[in-house]
């Protein structure tokens, strides 16, 4: 089990950079969670006696790297949740896509209905019953010889939305299957979607927080942090 990636921690929040592949929370599968992991680093590093407690503050896909942060007292997660609730968290994706889309920047509005068989993201033009309007801005960074980098805000946080709504505009992530990308990524377990940064007010302190997760050690993404660095 390789080391966890601490981007920042105090006595009462904690933001890891999650890696490719790890679940935010237990599932079905099984697999041990990163909660998990990060309660017993928790107790661990201050020798907690019993149960160390972790408030599950959002979560991202399975596939997807990046920045997740976590509560660690039931104050803090009140007062983050709120926070979400309110949008007054910002975070911000880069996008590795293959097709780059029509305009250099844009905001992407679509309805959004998630197919509980085929877990996946449904996206419609217009909206139909049940559905939710999901909306994004995204701008161009950057481009190697075959890929394009975008970065991306979400103004709702939909079940894939990134991942359909890229899609549905002919720029599916790379590595993406599940959503018209033509191939896997080498490491199967992955795609070219990160969770790159993350601002907020301080649930105690009341100070402001920005924090920048370091990409995948993967070439493709060294290569855009670097063009942009």
């Amino acid at each position: 089990m390789q080391p966890l990636d601490i981007l920042y921690e105090d006595n009462h929040i904690i933001a890891v950079n999650k890696r490719s592949g790890e679940i935010v929370q237990g599932d079905e599968t099984g697999d041990t969670p990163l909660s998990d992991l990060v309660k017993a680093y928790i107790k661990e590093k201050y020798q907690k006696p019993g149960e160390v407690f972790l408030g599950v503050v959002h979560r991202i896909d399975r596939p997807v790297s990046g920045i997740v942060l976590f509560a660690r007292t039931s104050k803090s997660l009140s007062r983050l949740n709120e926070l979400f609730k309110t949008k007054e968290i910002t975070k911000t994706y880069w996008a590795v896509v293959k097709k780059k889309p029509v305009s250099d920047s844009g905001t992407l509005t679509h309805y959004h209905l998630k197919d509980e068989k085929t877990r996946k993201a449904r996206l419609f033009d217009k909206e139909v019953a049940h559905s939710k309007k999901c909306v994004l801005h995204y701008r161009w960074l950057a481009s190697s010889d075959h890929y394009h980098l975008l970065e991306v805000q979400l103004e709702t946080g939909r079940f894939h939305q990134i991942r359909a709504q890229l899609a549905k505009i002919g720029s599916p992530i790379k590595g993406d299957v599940k959503y018209g990308f033509e191939r896997p990524n080498e490491n199967t377990r992955s795609i070219h979607l990160h969770a790159r940064k993350i601002s907020f007010i301080h649930p105690v302190k009341n100070e402001p927080i920005e924090l920048t997760a370091p990409v995948p050690d993967e070439k493709i993404w060294q290569f855009f942090e670097k063009e942009i660095a």
